[in-house]
Parts: structure tokens; sequence; C-alpha cells
């Protein structure tokens, strides 16, 4: 597989970092996801200004080959070149660079490290027949919204979620979900659509966002209003987004039955929307059908 690395493209085996890069060092840096669909970046703007943002948070100058442009073009060679037709990811991580280990900043001329990867992709069936999933405490930094590569945690529920059988790990913090490892959380309560509040609590998914809308386009209530613990029996439907999980219905919450235990209209209503702005078949597969 080639990959880009410090403005070369190389084989990934031969792509290599230096250990004291403060990425492997300190976790000290950002990256961001991009779903590829026929050869095009959905939502790339929206990726963009969100890589942007954790950038400027973290006060790490964006490459110059970082811009939506920049990136657009190594990802179109690197799909080229890997022959990832169809669907697919991009990733960028960029890291504050190498230097020696201090905690505190290094000079401001340290070059920043820019890798991107791009790899092949099949959605899950899951989308359409739904999936299961568990309840973690979250015990994270209060920076949520930053896309930072700092994911112990999460690697650490998502593996408590395989381990127990399930597709994803949802968090909770003070009695109220936030979202998923790398997901979205939505539930359909008294006929309302909610989710959490876009603060420091949560990460602004891109695909958040593209529900949102579609939501409002559909007419449906909607509230950016935490759920509690305690509502998710008073919860009909409840579904997870993200670039790589569409809109995927949650059919049980540790040993909860959520709503009828089937895939529910409103999220079989926003996944054929959003499949549709995507330019995808809106049509489960046969395997989904049973």
């Amino acid at each position: 597989m080639l990959v880009y690395l410090n403005g070369q493209y190389r084989p990934a085996r031969e792509a290599t970092i230096s250990v004291l890069d403060r990425g492997f060092v300190f976790g000290d840096g950002v990256y961001e996801v991009w779903r590829v669909v026929h050869g095009r970046i959905f939502e790339a703007e929206r990726h963009q200004a969100r890589l942007q943002r954790g950038l400027s948070e973290l006060r790490i100058v964006r490459p110059k080959e970082a811009s939506l442009d920049g990136i657009t073009s190594i990802a179109e060679r690197l799909l080229r070149e890997n022959v990832l037709g169809g669907e697919a990811t991009v990733y960028v991580e960029i890291t504050r660079g190498m230097a020696p280990r201090t905690h505190y900043f290094p000079p401001a001329d340290t070059a920043p490290t820019m890798l991107v990867m791009a790899s092949a992709f099949t959605p899950s069936d899951a989308r359409f027949t739904g999936t299961r999933v568990i309840t973690q405490p979250d015990v994270r930094w209060l920076r949520c919204d930053l896309k930072t590569i700092q994911l112990l945690p999460n690697v650490l529920a998502r593996q408590a979620a395989t381990e127990a059988g399930a597709s994803e790990a949802i968090f909770v913090r003070d009695g109220v979900v936030t979202e998923g490892t790398h997901t979205t959380v939505f539930a359909v309560i008294d006929g309302v659509l909610r989710t959490h509040p876009a603060n420091h609590l949560v990460l602004p998914g891109v695909t958040r966002e593209v529900v949102l809308e579609l939501a409002g386009e559909a007419d449906l209530p909607v509230r950016e209003t935490a759920i509690g613990i305690d509502e998710l029996p008073n919860a009909t439907e409840l579904f997870l987004s993200g670039t790589t999980t569409d809109i995927t219905p949650v059919l049980r919450v540790d040993d909860r039955v959520i709503g009828n235990g089937a895939p529910g209209p409103v999220a079989r209503a926003l996944l054929e929307r959003l499949l549709d702005r995507m330019g995808l078949t809106t049509t489960a597969p046969i395997s989904a059908r049973g």
C-alpha cells in the first residue's frame, strides 16, 4: 500500500517516523477520516474545517499541503495508485513533529509530521439490520470536541464491546449518554429526535451535522438535548451515526431491548436520505433482508 508521509509517497512498510515524534511520545496531534464514494470525498469541506479547528486549538501549524486542495490531490493519487475504486476512506494525521522530549512545545520552526493513507472500505449490513451496543463510563478528558490521536479510552471501551459481542460502546458521564467510541448517538423519545449538544464533551460529528440537516428537511422534531441513561426505556429508537457507520439502528443496549427490537422508521428514513445524498443505493443487500 502506498502512503504519503512528509512530502513523499512510499510503500507503507517503508514509511517511518522518528521515535521522538511527539505524536508517538505524547499523542500530540490530530487526525481526520474522509469517506470516499465513487471517487468523490464526501462532505470534504466539513471534514477540512474540523481538521483545521483541531490544529488551531492545539496550536499546531498546518502544513501547506494540508489545505483542502492539497489533501484532495494527495488522496486522488493514493486512490488511483492503490487501485481503490468504489468506496474507500482517507486518513490524515498531523502531529507537532519530531523534537526532544519535553512537555512544553518545541521551537516554533519544528516541522509537523503529516501522514495520509487511503484504504478500501465496505459498509456494514448493520445499517439495515441493526446492532447491539454496551455502555461504558466516560473517563475521557474534557476536550472531546477535538479529534486528537489520544484514543486510549476509546480503544479500551471498543475492546470491551468486542469481548461482549457488541459492535460499539457508548459512553455515559454523570448519568447521560455522551457519544460512542467513534459515533454519535441519537434517540427518538416522545416523538422527538435527540442527541447530545455539540459542546466540549462530544466530537462535532460531520455525519451528525448531516443527520440534523436531513431531519430538518424531513420536518422531524429535533432537540440537541442530552439523553439520560434512565430515559433509554422510553426510547422508541436509538441509532448511531458516523463517517464509516452512516446511520446504524441500535436494537439492544447492554441487556435492554430498544423499542420493539427492530430498526425503526426514523432511522430507516434518515438512512435512505443519507445514502441518497452520498449517491449510494438505498436498497438493503440480500444478506441484510433476511
